[in-house]
């Protein structure tokens, strides 16, 4: 799948559609989901345009894919969430219903967020 530069995130990054902010860096900008799942819900998007997860580890640099992975547990800090607990998910593609073709992490806390995926039915 092609990158569309016309999506959401896209838009944000350009500071077309504003956002509540709460972590921005060279390569990473954080902001509140404007529909949470949880008490605690927070979008981490690459300010690269990569489509997935799939996309990003591929073709992001090292320096683009140590500032993700820092920037979540820094944000998770700050929500203070990081000895309570937080979960992270990427949705890649249609069997994962990704809904935004940017590459962008959820963070979900603030909550009991119970079990991850309900097991298969026998």
């Amino acid at each position: 799948m092609a990158y569309d530069p016309n999506n959401i995130f896209a838009k944000i990054l350009r500071g077309e559609i504003p956002c509540s902010k709460v972590y921005e860096d060279e390569h990473v900008l954080a902001f509140n989901d404007i529909n949470p799942q949880t008490a605690k819900h927070v979008l981490v998007i690459p300010k690269g345009a990569y489509v997935s997860f799939d996309d990003f580890s591929q073709d992001a640099s090292e320096a683009e894919i140590a500032a993700l992975m820092r920037a979540t547990g820094q944000i998770a800090r700050d929500l203070g969430v990081a000895e309570t607990g937080y979960r992270t998910v990427s949705n890649t593609g249609e069997d994962a219903l990704q809904e935004v073709p940017h590459f962008h992490l959820h963070i979900f806390a603030g909550q009991p967020l119970g079990r991850m995926i309900k097991p298969p039915h026998k």
